[in-house]
């Protein structure tokens, strides 16, 4: 077996589903359900989350995808969190009738599988394959990605399990996840970024929480379009340098707060190659202190989007690039950290893998 053997796996066993330029398809992960109580990390974004879900993605027309860790079995039981949630649960449904919903399972909530009575069972695989233009786009939670990770049934996770459920959430102890830990973070997300290249597909992950668009983080992001402008500045016109001098005042001020002391350790890891090939993507959380992030695919192209209620007041790395657009009179916003053309994208992967 190589290290890739386990997604080779999913890329072979995965149902397909073909997309258009014309499809409207919205990615969200880790949202780690809960008992509804103050120890459910879900709860402070729970409003936030179902009215961008009715409102944006199911009147738009959106297909919906859950790509794992939507319960948090390691911490409650599955009654309890149906009995909390049931109202979104009803809502997950609904969007059927748009075109597709499919809930994918991942390290926290795996024992769906053996549970008949979940309520999404019918929705419920490991993975998914959408299929666009003669291109692939795997869809997968990423703890596959992890040896341990993905054998649930060792001594050391049962351990941890019941550690979790008997001890951390009586006295609010937060979850450990592997999105707590740079390293072993870092090594996921390579392992799926060199087996995307091999087989020249996006894949599209959550479990480690930290957003990714086209293989790099917000602080690589930002990097590369300062060079990208500086390079671009010397055949511009007058009209055009002055268009580039103020962008590239707004980036030096990003890439500063990136490296406040706040940002640092989320921010830490770099680049997986000499050359970003973008391969990975990954739709982030749902239960950040800010806000929600989730990936769109719509009209031919694929953006990573930041929902919070901070609005035009509220920053983050990177939301000063794309201004922050209200959601009707809601109070929600919703900032596009980034997008780009899946042509493209598949083109670089095409050329440079």
């Amino acid at each position: 077996m190589t290290r890739f053997s386990n997604l080779e796996r999913l890329l072979q066993s995965s149902e397909t589903i073909g997309i258009d330029r014309a499809s409207r398809v919205v990615v969200f992960s880790d949202l780690h359900l809960g008992d509804g109580g103050r120890n459910d990390e879900f709860l402070r974004n729970a409003q936030l989350f179902e009215t961008v879900l009715r409102q944006r993605y199911l009147s738009g027309g959106f297909s919906l995808v859950l790509n794992g860790d939507v319960e948090e079995l390691f911490k409650f039981d599955l009654d309890t969190i149906q009995a909390a949630w049931g109202n979104l649960y009803e809502l997950f449904l609904s969007f059927s009738g748009n075109g597709f919903f499919r809930k994918l399972y991942g390290n926290h909530d795996h024992g769906l599988l053996e549970d008949d009575g979940y309520c999404l069972a019918s929705s419920l695989s490991e993975s998914l394959a959408l299929r666009y233009e003669e291109e692939t786009l795997l869809l997968f939670h990423g703890h596959q990605a992890s040896p341990f990770l993905n054998e649930p049934c060792t001594f050391s996770s049962r351990a941890l399990f019941y550690l979790l459920r008997y001890f951390a959430r009586p006295f609010g102890v937060r979850n450990y996840s592997v999105s707590y830990s740079n390293r072993k973070r870092y090594a996921i997300e390579r392992t799926v970024y060199e087996f995307s290249n091999r087989y020249r597909l996006i894949s599209i992950i959550g479990h480690t929480h930290r957003p990714l668009f086209e293989s790099m983080s917000k602080l690589d992001y930002l990097n590369y379009r300062l060079e990208e402008l500086c390079r671009s500045y010397a055949p511009a016109s007058a009209e055009g340098r002055e268009a580039i001098e103020i962008e590239i005042v707004e980036i030096r001020s990003e890439l500063e707060s990136c490296y406040r002391s706040e940002f640092r350790k989320s921010l830490r890891s770099g680049r997986y190659d000499a050359i970003a090939i973008p391969s990975i993507f990954n739709s982030g959380c749902c239960i950040g202190k800010r806000g929600i992030t989730a990936i769109e695919i719509e009209d031919g192209a694929i953006r990573l989007v930041f929902w919070t209620r901070d609005g035009s007041n509220g920053r983050q790395p990177g939301e000063r690039l794309n201004p922050a657009e209200e959601l009707g009179k809601s109070g929600i916003y919703r900032v596009v950290l980034n997008e780009d053309q899946l042509d493209y994208a598949f083109s670089r992967i095409r050329l440079l893998a």
